[in-house]
């Protein structure tokens, strides 16, 4: 089967289509033909060697994580799904494996049926940022309407799910995005809308309960500007250092710095299968066909885009 791998660190120019075995599955596994896999910042973090303390430097190395397709093979013990079903999920470990390419084997406890409504591209978008979104208001903590809550960087996919779930909410919300997403930012929830191209949100002087750093361009260095005492500020795409060291330093800190890693589980994903059954929106900006991956990663790589970017497998 062809899948796009890397032999060594880099920017987008490592990337290239090899040819693998098709993948054998256990008891516990399904084998999905894959049909999408949506991009997210991890992707090119770990292939830029900036997780190399945890994706370690064994190559060749794959990418993506989330995927949709339909069902070839189940194994022995998988009563759950069956052959033709169609699913969207996540690689085990995103560290160490990915999912693009034409077949991925996964457990079947992180594939989940894809509901009627949507296509293979808008559930390829669905588990990393969503669930994401989902624990990220989990550490807001409680959210009242007078909660005030920064989203930096809001146009992307995880700023998509946070923004349409915290208007279920009642807070108060602020999203930071560039011109081409302030309609998109509205419509998905926000009260208010700073567009950093011709505003900086650091020096407007109001204060937040919450400051969540989606674009990795604010820092909790320069948040703490803009942070209440007692407040919360949540990074999503946190570096190793942050990883381990945070925990430590936030027990002598008003302003937490919170590290947030998505973990899709059985919970998450019906918690937001609840919400897409009650009309949460699921955009997909741009569609690349698997010839084109590394194009693709070009692409989302520069920011700026409203809503995910997906590669069309099969």
């Amino acid at each position: 089967m062809k899948t796009i791998a890397y032999k060594e660190f880099g920017s987008t120019t490592v990337l290239q289509t090899i040819e693998e075995p098709k993948p054998t599955i256990q008891d516990n596994q399904v084998l999905v033909k894959v049909k999408a896999v949506s991009i997210n910042p991890l992707d090119w973090k770990i292939r830029k060697g900036e997780m190399k303390l945890m994706s370690g430097s064994k190559f060749p190395k794959h990418t993506g994580t989330d995927f949709s397709g339909i069902i070839e093979e189940t194994g022995s013990s998988v009563t759950t799904l069956k052959k033709g079903d169609e699913v969207f999920g996540v690689v085990k470990n995103n560290m160490k494996e990915g999912a693009l390419g034409e077949y991925v084997a996964v457990s079947a406890s992180l594939v989940w049926k894809k509901p009627a409504d949507i296509n293979f591209h808008q559930a390829a978008s669905i588990p990393t940022v969503g669930v994401a979104a989902v624990m990220a208001i989990q550490k807001m903590g409680t959210i009242t309407p007078n909660t005030r809550i920064l989203i930096n960087g809001a146009a992307g996919g995880l700023g998509m799910f946070l923004l349409q779930l915290l208007k279920l909410k009642g807070g108060n919300i602020t999203a930071v995005t560039g011109t081409n997403a302030i309609n998109s930012a509205k419509s998905w929830g926000a009260n208010s809308v700073v567009d950093y191209k011709t505003e900086d949100v650091l020096t407007k002087g109001t204060t937040y309960d919450v400051v969540i750093d989606l674009s990795g361009t604010m820092g909790y260095k320069n948040a703490r500007k803009i942070m209440k005492s007692n407040s919360v500020f949540i990074n999503p795409i946190p570096g190793p250092i942050d990883i381990l060291t945070n925990p430590i330093k936030n027990l002598f800190r008003s302003k937490k710095h919170i590290v947030l890693l998505s973990a899709p589980s059985e919970r998450y994903i019906n918690e937001l299968l609840h919400a897409i059954d009650n009309g949460l929106q699921i955009e997909v900006s741009k569609v690349f066909p698997f010839t084109q991956s590394k194009e693709a990663y070009e692409y989302a790589e520069k920011g700026g885009i409203v809503g995910k970017v997906v590669i069309a497998v099969n």
